[in-house]
């Protein structure tokens, strides 16, 4: 990982916690930040014609989820689903709570949530469960080759769905 940021001209601080940075809640008490200046790097796939997976990794916002269809309609895979554990470790060469934005074991398409960009700084995974690096997120844009698209649930809406779904049917 490290070694592809210098590829680029770029020397990343990477700190090394002795508490778990699994979680994106863990990495914000870890680094004090805010939860959504932690970058959660999740991996999806879409399964292609000859029956393999074609990744496409997220570079997400702590605070925010990835929405499927938006996913979908931005990659253009109809079929497009959340990688197991063991598909992101193989396409990655990382494991779930430690997988860097950068560094993978075959090159991947990355898209990158627009809302990291409201901070002058965002927290990434280092490639283990307890290490982290922070980067401007330009520079993560630059450093993953990143494609920005809105991918994230829009939490508004979700919310107004959640809403609807506890409250009782009134007849209204």
């Amino acid at each position: 990982m490290l070694d592809a940021a210098a590829r680029k001209g770029v020397t990343l601080a990477v700190t090394v916690f002795p508490a778990s940075t699994h979680t994106a809640e863990d990495a914000a008490a870890a680094v004090g930040a805010e939860l959504g200046q932690i970058v959660k790097s999740l991996v999806f796939v879409a399964v292609t014609d000859n029956g393999s997976p074609d990744p496409v990794l997220c570079l997400v916002s702590g605070a925010n989820r990835v929405d499927l269809a938006r996913l979908a309609a931005v990659t253009g895979k109809g079929d497009i689903r959340r990688a197991t554990a063991r598909e992101a470790n193989e396409l990655t060469g990382f494991t779930i709570g430690g997988i860097p934005p950068i560094g993978h074991a075959r090159p991947l398409r990355v898209i990158m949530d627009p809302d990291l960009g409201r901070f002058p700084v965002v927290w990434a995974a280092a490639g283990t469960g307890s290490a982290v690096f922070p980067v401007p997120p330009g520079t993560l844009r630059i450093l993953a080759n990143a494609e920005m698209a809105v991918i994230a649930e829009d939490i508004r809406q979700a919310d107004r769905d959640q809403g609807r779904a506890a409250a009782p049917n009134l007849g209204l």
